[in-house]
């Protein structure tokens, strides 16, 4: 897992920048910069990875293959996946293939896959494009949201790991106000890698709730007398 140590560009996220990625189609044209998040990573960790470290490995590929999910537009630009063969699946739901996510509206909407009824979601996939969901979390969270790896239970082929996301909301979600609060969420995966050391299956577990609870602690407009979010509220 030696391509896994950063690069010139971020010390925690590789295939950014170089004659690899000369053809990349980045989604604002150019490669994103992390230095906002990344001081929030830095603030708020709670583990210190020695360098070099399976752990510190297993979190910058995690980091890396975020920063191409959501950042990178062509799946075939992808260097941390596989793409021939990827799957993704969320809380034991079908496994998705990078052209299912791409229909389904991208990562957020991946992420927070639901079986709720529409009229109590607080936030709908199914009313959510790419665009619209990347604007809302860049305005809810405009430091970011960190992760970080807590503790690796398995290395290569199958690595396990329990992860921490977190960030501040600084700016309103779906009608409710900012807090200025801590929001944080846990979950535990897996990734399967092939002999490259490239992903071909990823498992997550967590609690979407977890999440969404923390982004509707302010008096929304759209509540009704249970607390429930109006899924018709604008989501940024």
């Amino acid at each position: 897992m030696d391509q896994y140590k950063g690069s010139d560009v971020d010390k925690y996220r590789c295939f950014m920048s170089g004659e690899g990625e000369k053809n990349t189609t980045w989604k604002l044209g150019v490669p994103p910069n992390f230095d906002v998040v990344n001081k929030l990573f830095e603030e708020g960790r709670t583990k210190i990875w020695p360098p070099g470290s399976l752990e510190e490995q297993v979190q910058n590929l995690v980091k890396t293959w975020e920063m191409e999910l959501f950042h990178k537009m062509k799946p075939q630009d992808f260097k941390t996946v596989d793409v021939t063969k990827l799957t993704v699946s969320v809380n034991g739901r079908k496994p998705l293939t990078p052209e299912d996510v791409a229909k389904m509206g991208g990562g957020y909407n991946m992420f927070l896959q639901t079986s709720l009824p529409e009229n109590v979601r607080m936030y709908n996939p199914s009313e959510e494009t790419v665009d619209t969901a990347h604007k809302l979390f860049t305005t809810t969270f405009p430091r970011g949201f960190a992760v970080e790896i807590i503790q690796v239970y398995s290395g290569p082929p199958v690595i396990a790991y329990k992860f921490r996301h977190w960030g501040y909301m600084e700016g309103p979600f779906k009608g409710h106000p900012p807090t200025g609060e801590l929001v944080e969420m846990f979950g535990v995966s897996t990734m399967e890698l092939d002999e490259n050391f490239k992903v071909v299956k990823v498992e997550f577990f967590y609690d979407r709730g977890e999440l969404l609870a923390g982004l509707t602690k302010g008096a929304g407009a759209g509540d009704s007398i249970m607390g429930g979010g109006s899924s018709a509220c604008p989501f940024n």
